[in-house]
């Protein structure tokens, strides 16, 4: 059996539709539904209309002993208007709050803050340097490791957590990242 190349012969080309498909017929206004539609807005019109003529019913006369008094006399025999039984508005004028806030803990241990270990002392004088524009003081302390040495550049020691991070805030804003915060060693 020989083979044949699929490939090379290309698609088929496609085969006309010999179906004849009837025309589609064309849509007709539908008249009974617009017949339908004027037909209930012309009722509720009508009835709208019928509604506006009517007048309203009349109350029914009072079967009482006692006649309808006039409005004059209705005006004259109302009570008097009842005086306020709460006098929190005068006492809340006068009215002095005292607050007070929780102190703060404080730590007895300073805190510092790092913003990079470096081997060379080149590259942290370059952060400090980046530092000091901000309007900050550090300095690099040099430690000696089981790795070598490394030159940190700190800032602080700062009494409150609070403080450090103001000061890391400023440093972000700046690009300076990151900055780890830790007691003083």
């Amino acid at each position: 059996m020989a083979t044949r190349d699929y490939v090379k012969r290309g698609k088929a080309p496609r085969k006309k539709n010999t179906r004849r498909q009837p025309p589609k017929a064309r849509a007709r206004f539908p008249l009974k539904w617009a017949l339908l539609a004027v037909c209930l807005v012309g009722a509720f019109g009508y009835g709208l209309y019928l509604l506006s003529n009517t007048d309203a019913p009349a109350p029914k006369p009072a079967t009482d002993a006692q006649p309808q008094p006039s409005t004059q006399s209705k005006k004259a025999h109302l009570p008097k208007k009842p005086e306020e039984k709460w006098s929190y508005i005068e006492e809340l004028e006068s009215k002095e709050v005292e607050v007070r806030a929780k102190a703060l803990p404080q730590s007895t241990r300073p805190y510092l803050m790092q913003c990079g270990a470096y081997r060379s002392q080149e590259q942290a004088n370059e952060r400090k340097a980046i530092i000091a524009f901000q309007g900050l003081e550090s300095q690099i302390k040099i430690s000696q490791g089981e790795k070598g040495t490394w030159y940190r550049v700190v800032l602080g020691p700062y009494p409150r957590k609070r403080q450090a991070e103001r000061d890391r805030n400023m440093l972000r804003r700046a690009g300076v990242e990151p900055c780890a915060i830790w007691y003083w060693e």
